[in-house]
């Protein structure tokens, strides 16, 4: 039961009549906060068990009705939090202009009813038809006994969530036309991952790129990223405005790959960008909760945090590429035991190369003990040179630029191959990546500091000797490690880093993956995808095939 719609959307002139079939005239019913109305055919006998076929039906068919006529309070006393549904019914015509209102109901399976709604919204002269389909479930009242609509906003319209209401009225923000860094228009129907973010950048950037606001139905969020509230999300235009223009440093040939190469991997995400400049080239999700995963996730990265655990053993003398990194079958670290993949062959006399290459767990978690590393360590390393953990990346756009905690423990140990408490997403991990093959730390950004004049995060970067061994130990991966098979067919300077991470209570482990190929880097992750070649690999293979 759907409960906390604060503000809610307004109710306008209604029809009388649903389909050509009118339902009646009804009393209106004073409610009843949690099970409804008293009244409406409330039955003398309470009953028990779910709704039958005729309850539904005059249920569903006495709801419709009111809502039609719009009589809101009337039309809550049908459901079981009357207080919630009265204010958004009340709303549906008032803030969002919505009338002549027809409700279709479609076959009710079982207690659950579809239904289409066909509607006008009107505003300052201006009328556009809304049509869209939604369904409702009927349920049995908890205190009355009668049969009642189980009350969520989505019942109004079925991309409302709490906390959400309907408005129609000038934009907020000026509408914008956001280009690639060539000028070609990007738009949600060619790239449809891009549409939260095309609606973030419209939120933010509206008015500096110039335009005029148009008149809009729109959902009005109550809440999004910490510290702000969320974009507008459009649904019906009635009068157009006037663009801006906004350039981006995104690509529309890598977005598209990206964008097709996400579809074939349930839960996953990507993003691609210049080392050379930290300029976003690409950022695709393909997620059932269209969260923008790509800039804003925070789960364990797997083995791709090897990236900064090499670095870190380089930067402190612990070992060199060539150097020492024996990978024996198990290692122990305070207490807890850390094994590798299923069919690594142990090697006690590999080198950092050959570790890194093969992914070996034993070898990383062998080494973080040695002098002068620290629990502190491997987070100095991540905040000093890959700009990571310090909560001061500026995108352009909402995002998470890492955490590597200091801890003691066997989480010193975890957080050395991508476990423990590290969490990362693929933007941070395709950044590792330009840092390591490039030496310096370029903040990433979507849009240019110019147009704001923010300023981006700095940090210090490799040594030119730890970046060399670097990325020729992910050329290794590449080539002859287990990168290898996602990498093949990819000409040109090439280098990946495969991972995954294992999520309690997932049957599977998260799939990462990151890479380059000349002056592109990219990184990717499918939840519960299994292996990083499984999923994430092909993911990043074919956006870099776009890229150069």
């Amino acid at each position: 039961m759907g409960r906390g719609v604060k503000v809610a959307v307004v109710g306008g002139v209604f029809a009388a009549m649903v389909g050509g079939a009118g339902y009646g005239v009804h009393t209106i019913v004073s409610a009843v906060s949690g099970d409804g109305g008293s009244g409406a055919g409330a039955s003398e006998t309470k009953k028990a068990g779910p709704p039958d076929g005729a309850e539904v039906a005059e249920t569903t068919g006495k709801f419709f009705a009111a809502w039609e006529k719009g009589r809101a309070d009337e039309a809550a006393a049908y459901t079981d939090d009357a207080q919630d549904a009265g204010a958004l019914l009340t709303a549906y015509g008032d803030q969002a202009h919505i009338g002549d209102v027809r409700i279709t109901p479609g076959k009710a399976a079982g207690t659950t009813v579809p239904f289409t709604v066909r509607a006008t919204v009107s505003h300052d002269g201006k009328s556009e038809p809304l049509a869209y389909e939604s369904e409702l479930t009927v349920v049995r009242g908890r205190t009355t006994g009668r049969a009642l609509v189980d009350w969520e906003p989505s019942v109004v319209h079925p991309k409302l969530r709490e906390g959400d209401t309907l408005v129609t009225g000038e934009s907020a923000q000026p509408p914008i036309e956001a280009v690639d860094r060539d000028g070609t228009v990007l738009t949600k129907e060619d790239h449809p991952s891009l549409g939260p973010i095309l609606d973030t950048l419209r939120e933010k950037y509206g008015d500096e790129a110039g335009g005029t606001p148009g008149v809009e139905l729109v959902i009005r969020h109550a809440e999004g990223a910490p510290g702000g509230t969320a974009a507008d999300t459009p649904l019906l235009t009635l009068a157009e405005g006037e663009p801006g223009r906004l350039r981006t440093t995104l690509s529309a040939g890598v977005q598209a790959a990206a964008e097709k190469a996400v579809k074939r991997f349930a839960e996953s995400s990507v993003v691609a960008l210049k080392p050379s400049t930290g300029e976003v080239l690409a950022v695709a999700n393909h997620r059932e909760d269209g969260f923008n995963a790509a800039f804003q996730g925070q789960v364990a990265p797997g083995s791709t945090m090897k990236i900064i655990t090499a670095a870190m053993l380089m930067d402190n003398g612990v070992t060199s590429m060539n150097g020492p990194a024996p990978c024996p079958p198990t290692a122990t670290w305070q207490s807890q035991t850390f094994k590798n993949l299923t069919g690594l062959r142990p090697n006690e006399g590999a080198t950092l190369a050959d570790s890194f290459l093969r992914s070996c767990n034993t070898a990383f978690v062998k080494l973080v003990d040695e002098e002068p590393l620290t629990d502190a360590s491997l987070t100095r390393e991540a905040q000093e040179r890959f700009g990571l953990g310090r909560d001061d990346w500026k995108t352009g756009i909402a995002s998470f630029d890492g955490s590597v905690p200091a801890v003691g423990g066997p989480d010193r140990a975890a957080n050395a191959i991508g476990q423990g408490q590290v969490q990362m997403n693929p933007l941070n991990m395709a950044s590792v990546t330009a840092t390591a093959v490039t030496g310096a730390f370029r903040q990433p950004y979507l849009v240019s500091p110019d147009l704001d004049g923010r300023r981006l995060a700095r940090a210090e970067g490799l040594p030119a000797s730890t970046a060399a061994q670097l990325k020729q130990m992910m050329r290794l991966t590449a080539t002859r490690g287990t990168a290898q098979q996602a990498m093949s067919g990819l000409d040109g300077d090439i280098g990946a880093k495969t991972g995954s991470a294992e999520v309690d209570g997932n049957a599977a482990p998260d799939s990462w993956f990151t890479g380059f190929r000349d002056d592109v880097a990219a990184a990717a992750m499918a939840q519960q995808g299994g292996h990083g070649g499984d999923a994430a690999g092909p993911i990043v293979a074919a956006v870099l095939r776009a890229g150069s």
